[in-house]
């Protein structure tokens, strides 16, 4: 990488960081292009000049998030050989990304009906594809063995995303509505069981 697209590769991840940072703190409400502006210390030019428009950061803020929280569960599929144990290995990297990483958990929730997702999908795909992709590819022997059902992959990751997604969703917005360790402990095994053929 040249020097000059290292230091814009910075200089988007510092704003990216005070953009989370900014939402983090003010909420979805108070996420504004002035706001980020103000924490940056960019000026509007910049904020145009690196990412078109104002969703246009906000939809590389997403698909960032989204990035590191499908990088965590292939992270916990590392070593893992059988479906049962892959299958709660990831329900329970959901959950610890969700404790862990309120802010990245919070942003993808909260942006989940923005208005700048459809015009931005490109941007998305990008990050998301190729990781929803190896997902896909761990899971694709045990199918064809039988060992996991042969569901559409859009009912697969409403089985295995969908309810942990749920329970990370109800958190973030009243940590007292939902005990994460319990979610832990029940959880896992109970989405492996609607994945069993």
């Amino acid at each position: 990488m040249s020097p000059r697209r290292q230091g814009t590769g910075e200089t988007v991840a510092r704003i990216l960081a005070e953009a989370l940072r900014v939402h983090a703190e003010r909420g979805h409400e108070g996420f504004t292009m002035k706001a980020v502006i103000a924490a940056t210390g960019m000026s509007s030019g910049s904020l145009y000049h690196h990412f078109g428009s104002f969703d246009g950061l906000a939809a590389a803020l997403y698909a960032r998030c989204m990035a590191e929280l499908l990088d965590a569960l292939l992270a916990s599929l590392e070593g893992v050989a059988e479906p049962r144990a892959g299958v709660e290995a990831v329900t329970r990297a959901y959950l610890r990304f969700t404790r862990e990483r309120g802010d990245a958990a919070r942003f993808i929730h909260a942006s989940a009906y923005a208005a700048f997702l459809p015009g931005h999908a490109g941007v998305i795909a990008e990050a998301k594809a190729p990781r929803v992709a190896r997902l896909t590819a761990w899971m694709a022997p045990h199918v064809t063995a039988g060992r996991v059902a042969r569901l559409s992959p859009a009912m697969m990751e409403m089985l295995l995303i969908g309810p942990v997604a749920e329970t990370a969703r109800r958190w973030l917005s009243d940590p007292a509505s939902v005990d994460l360790d319990e979610a832990a402990a029940v959880l896992p095994s109970r989405i492996w069981r609607s994945l069993q053929p």
